[in-house]
């Protein structure tokens, strides 16, 4: 019961959940324990291990679990804390999303344990009379309970009739699978208890749900999310990762030792009163950014990482950066930054260098008409970005 609890938001209903472990460990028959994620984005971040964490610690335990990749309900787009209708995305780019996310959840649970399916597999064979029954067992009263649409409506924004579609297509996946508890954010309260609704409607017990923090991403203000740029991707270099952890504020640092850490909640107790009576808050910042990074990599990639942070903070250059060979010298500035994959287009190049934040040689850029002659520059944009170029 304390591995169901660590770090939790709800457990709903703990009554139901202690007579399931009860009854699981009597019999010797593991708990069917559900994850759903929607392959909305090409990376898994690190917002979504907390979640994960929680699935391998129960898988740890000898249950079941499932990683269901939501391809079928991807197609229409969960409205989950949304103010407007989330935009389709192709079949192709939902296949190339899912095929990542499994491989990326490989790194949190055990692929050998790991029941992975696809929600396409009894969504599609649905069909359209299948679908009405289904929407049959829900009333729109009770659908306009949930804050995003009761709010949407409130204020005059559309609400599209097919995502009213998610929270029962995501509620019928539980049916599929016989699920015992479902896994999921707090924003996701509404169709996990979607989920126990149509169990019951269906001739099942119920699951129970156990619902996690979001974890803020690196502004400290808004959920992870890739579309906020304010992600950590667990496939991510190490160097990266090391310094995206270095980067965030102190008061956010504690939130994430809580969701994120594997250490002992007394040890990060302790650590947290050390840093209060006057320890370097960047000396736990540094434990922190080692433990996550060894975790995606290893201990010795960590160690590299904390010293490539170190050198970069002192205005070095990293040991390792990558090499480009561009033609046609003498060459604008912003087409080398394009040309380099230092920036994605010229007038971005040209931003940069406004914002100061461009560099040759460790010298700053202010000229936005500089013209570099064949030779070899070390070519630096904001803080982590670095590439030797060589002009011919």
């Amino acid at each position: 019961m304390a591995a169901s609890l660590r770090n939790t938001e709800e457990l709903i209903p703990q009554d139901e959940w202690l007579q399931k472990l009860a009854r699981s460990e009597a019999t010797g028959v593991p708990l069917r324990i559900k994850l759903g994620l929607d392959p909305t984005a090409p990376d898994i971040h690190i917002g979504h291990t907390v979640v994960l964490n929680k699935m391998r610690q129960l898988q740890d335990l000898g249950h079941t679990v499932i990683f269901l990749i939501g391809d079928f309900t991807t197609m229409i787009g969960d409205p989950s804390g949304r103010n407007t209708t989330r935009p389709p995305l192709t079949r192709e780019q939902i296949e190339a999303n899912a095929e990542t996310y499994r491989a990326q959840a490989n790194k949190v649970l055990d692929p050998a344990k790991t029941e992975l399916r696809y929600n396409s597999e009894w969504s599609d064979p649905l069909g359209a009379r299948g679908m009405i029954q289904l929407a049959a067992k829900y009333t729109v009263a009770r659908m306009m309970e949930r804050n995003d649409f009761h709010d949407r409506f409130k204020s005059g924004s559309s609400i599209s009739i097919h995502e009213f579609l998610y929270p029962l297509m995501q509620g019928y996946d539980s049916v599929a699978l016989k699920s015992d508890l479902e896994l999921g954010g707090t924003d996701q309260k509404f169709n996990l208890l979607m989920g126990r609704h149509l169990q019951v409607e269906y001739g099942q017990e119920p699951q129970c749900i156990l619902t996690m923090p979001l974890l803020e991403g690196l502004d400290g203000v808004e959920k992870m999310s890739k579309s906020k740029n304010n992600y950590i991707g667990i496939d991510e270099d190490a160097n990266s990762m090391f310094a995206k952890t270095m980067s965030i504020n102190d008061t956010l640092m504690w939130r994430w030792f809580r969701l994120l850490s594997f250490r002992p909640e007394s040890e990060i107790a302790a650590l947290k009163l050390e840093v209060e009576g006057g320890r370097n808050p960047r000396d736990a910042k540094v434990m922190l950014a080692k433990e996550i990074t060894a975790r995606f990599h290893d201990a010795k990639a960590a160690d590299a990482a904390e010293q490539d942070f170190v050198n970069r903070s002192r205005g070095g250059i990293p040991d390792e950066i990558p090499e480009v060979t561009l033609p046609g010298a003498p060459l604008g500035i912003a087409q080398l930054l394009k040309q380099a994959g230092l920036a994605p287009s010229t007038s971005e190049a040209n931003r940069l260098v406004d914002g100061g934040g461009v560099r040759i040689d460790s010298s700053t850029v202010s000229d936005k008409g500089l013209k570099l002659e064949a030779g070899v520059y070390v070519v630096q944009v904001g803080k982590r970005k670095f590439a030797r170029v060589t002009l011919a």
